[in-house]
């Protein structure tokens, strides 16, 4: 399989795998949100995610942009704002 060359692919993807850790771990999400943990609560599936996110990725388009890292916050975190929490 090809590794992605265009940015707006590559985006999308970190759009999908973190949409995905979304999904899957909403309780996780919550809790580390409210105690002000959320990425060490999560840490293992953010590695994971980004490991996927670098095998489908071409390594110059890694190193020029910062998707996964916009997706974490964008989808993570904004997306969370409903939640309790003493960070907002």
């Amino acid at each position: 399989m090809a590794l992605i060359s265009k940015p707006e692919a590559a985006a999308r993807l970190a759009r999908t795998i973190i949409s995905d850790i979304a999904l899957y771990n909403k309780e996780k999400i919550q809790k580390g949100i409210k105690e002000d943990n959320l990425f060490d609560v999560i840490d293992d599936e953010i590695k994971e995610g980004e490991k996927l996110y670098r095998s489908r990725v071409e390594p110059d388009l890694i190193d020029s942009t910062n998707f996964y890292n916009k997706a974490l916050v964008d989808i993570l975190v904004m997306k969370a704002g409903n939640i309790e929490s003493e960070i907002w």
